[in-house]
């Protein structure tokens, strides 16, 4: 078997984040989400992955995973050129695919789910489809399935009005005849070429489309809140505190934290769970839990907690407290000390300000 991560979408929900990377690679508790994509599917027991991307971002995925080797996996690099709908991306893996079962993963899924026994009853069932559902609050937002049993009778796009409450988590497994679906369908009102439409057209057709429903925890990382949910759930499962770095000057740390190699704390409190990586400095200042700061990144006399900082970024001189934000790669928060005091902001297409 091997399997697809669909990875060529614009992200649009994440800009200005995703106008300077692709968001399947925006880091999680220090680590690109699409990392926990792959790993999800090695614990299968499947290595060869073709990641579907786009021209645009293809370069950044080649830069950050290379052929997959340094992860336990060979991964192939699939162009959609003008993405069209999941139906498409599938379409355009049909020679990587050459006729095997495959599973199906959006890379911007988490998914703390077992999914050993989702592959095992496709294999052991013969199954043509079937795809992985969970339990939602608003089925509105996602393809909803309608099932009997585990017989699924209808799925729909993103419903005005639910049929259920099952929303389809972006996990599928196939075999080839997904393909004589794809080909029997139009775009959809969205100019799209609708994945659901395709399970619907082997639903019509007698084919056996069966659902796996999972009550885990399970976040499409598509906007930023969404990130520092995943965040806090990540970091929440830390058991083990690792201290690589240089902590001095009366510095506390307090609960679960891992600090990398060539940290540099310094008169500071960190209350875990958190996460520092490389190289990164913190100085007279509060870490407090469910923050996640990249490489290289600066932080004096400031409080931060429930957040994401990139690589790279500049925190420095804030008398309030920064709370549930994500501060990108780069980038620079700080006071200005000459008066009259003013906000002086250089804020990009689709930013979020909240000022208190």
């Amino acid at each position: 078997m091997k399997a697809i991560i669909l990875c060529a979408g614009k992200g649009t929900r994440l800009r200005p984040l995703t106008f300077t990377s692709a968001k399947q690679l925006i880091p999680v508790a220090n680590k690109p989400v699409i990392l926990y994509s792959i790993e999800k599917i090695k614990e299968i027991g499947i290595s060869d992955i073709g990641m579907i991307v786009n021209t645009e971002n293809v370069s950044a995925f080649q830069e950050a995973l290379g052929d997959g080797s340094q992860f336990g996996v060979k991964l192939s690099y699939i162009i959609q050129t003008d993405p069209k709908g999941l139906a498409d991306a599938v379409s355009v893996a049909k020679d990587f695919l050459d006729g095997e079962t495959f599973l199906m993963y959006l890379g911007d899924n988490l998914i703390q789910e077992d999914l050993v026994s989702f592959t095992r009853d496709f294999e052991q069932k013969k199954l043509n489809a079937s795809i992985l559902l969970t339990p939602v609050d608003d089925p509105s937002r996602f393809g909803v399935a309608v099932v009997n049993g585990d017989a699924v009778l209808k799925v729909v796009e993103k419903p005005q009005n639910p049929p259920s409450n099952l929303a389809i988590t972006g996990v599928y497994l196939f075999d080839s005849s997904i393909f004589e679906g794809i080909a029997n369908i139009k775009p959809s009102w969205r100019g799209e070429l609708e994945i659901t439409d395709a399970i619907q057209y082997l639903i019509e057709k007698s084919y056996k489309v069966r659902g796996h429903v999972i009550y885990g925890w399970w976040k499409d990382t598509g906007r930023p809140e969404d990130l520092l949910e995943a965040n806090r759930r990540i970091l929440e499962n830390v058991r083990h505190s690792r201290k690589n770095g240089s902590i001095n000057g009366g510095s506390k740390i307090e609960g679960h934290v891992i600090i990398e190699e060539g940290v540099e704390i310094i008169n500071s409190i960190i209350r875990g769970p958190a996460s520092i990586d490389k190289n990164s400095t913190i100085m007279n200042s509060y870490i407090g839990p469910y923050t996640s700061i990249g490489q290289n990144v600066t932080i004096e006399n400031a409080e931060i907690e429930n957040s994401i900082l990139l690589e790279n970024s500049v925190v420095r001189d804030v008398d309030v407290r920064i709370d549930s934000s994500i501060i990108g790669k780069n980038a620079t928060v700080s006071s200005i000390e000459k008066k009259p005091k003013v906000h002086n902001l250089v804020i990009g297409d689709y930013s979020s300000i909240k000022l208190g």
